[in-house]
């Protein structure tokens, strides 16, 4: 068993002692260790932590969106946090609220349908263009298995 994986059955505090150690017995090995650690994501530190980092921060943050969801009286599985929105005390007002924002969710929905459907059209122009310009290509000599000789 490398010791690197016998290190992290211990966890972070082994990485911690190796490296005070290192330091202790002569100061670059303690510096290699200490990169080490930190490079390579063992300290939880620094850019890189691992190759699900990106999937972390994204469960952290929709976490952190329920929660606001839920301090805003939204639902924070679907509709829209403004939905169930406190009333105001005025009902011509939380009806009007409520109106315009479903009429701006429903345009936030139609514009990506939009930007959607703009984006595969530009895609079809690209690849259209991309096979035409093959198509008017002259077709390639099959390569000769014996080149021609010099004299």
């Amino acid at each position: 068993m490398p010791i690197t994986a016998k290190l992290d059955e211990f966890g972070k505090p082994a990485w911690i002692a190796l490296t005070v150690l290192g330091f202790m017995a002569w100061w670059p090995v303690g510096l290699a260790v200490l990169a080490f650690t930190i490079g390579s994501g063992r300290m939880g530190c620094g850019y890189h932590s691992g190759p699900d980092r990106w999937q972390h921060k994204m469960e952290r943050m929709q976490a952190k969106m329920d929660w606001m969801r839920g301090k805003m009286g939204g639902s924070p599985t679907g509709g829209s946090p403004w939905s169930s929105a406190p009333s105001s005390g005025n009902r011509a007002f939380d009806d009007y609220r409520s109106e315009t924002l479903r009429r701006l969710e429903d345009e936030q929905r139609e514009f990506k349908d939009f930007l959607e459907r703009l984006r595969f059209a530009k895609d079809k122009t690209e690849f259209d263009s991309f096979m035409a310009e093959r198509r008017a290509r002259p077709p390639q000599e099959p390569p000769r298995d014996n080149p021609p000789t010099q004299s």
